[in-house]
């Protein structure tokens, strides 16, 4: 996992209007990392995710979430077989655990990436 979160820290968006705009930046930061990936993977029955990368998976979420709504998919993402890890990014921040299901959880908030624009 520390891989794939390293990899997607690269990652300097500037506000990105949809979150189809996320998944070209988040394309380009696994490549650039010769990291290999597929896309809208098919993890388990009635369950896709965003990304997976060997067994870390990825989901993107734009706008705001409702905590309870996204950790109940998160949940089902994690008692898949296919899921040792999850990495979730998002536009804004959401309060969730650093475990679901027993397998760990990493969030990537969009705008604390942004840092500091120097010229």
């Amino acid at each position: 996992m520390e891989k794939v979160f390293f990899a997607l820290q690269a990652m300097r968006p500037p506000f990105v209007p949809y979150e189809y705009n996320i998944h070209v930046m988040v394309e380009e930061c696994l490549l650039n990392a010769g990291l290999a990936y597929t896309h809208e993977a098919i993890i388990g029955k009635g369950c896709r995710i965003d990304y997976l990368v060997e067994d870390v998976g990825i989901e993107i979420k734009k706008g705001k979430q409702v905590p309870r709504v996204l950790l109940k998919q998160l949940e089902r993402y994690a008692a898949c077989e296919a899921i040792g890890s999850l990495v979730i990014i998002s536009q804004r921040s959401v309060r969730l655990p650093g475990c679901v299901g027993g397998k760990a959880l990493c969030q990537i908030v969009l705008p604390q990436l942004w840092g500091v624009a120097l010229p």
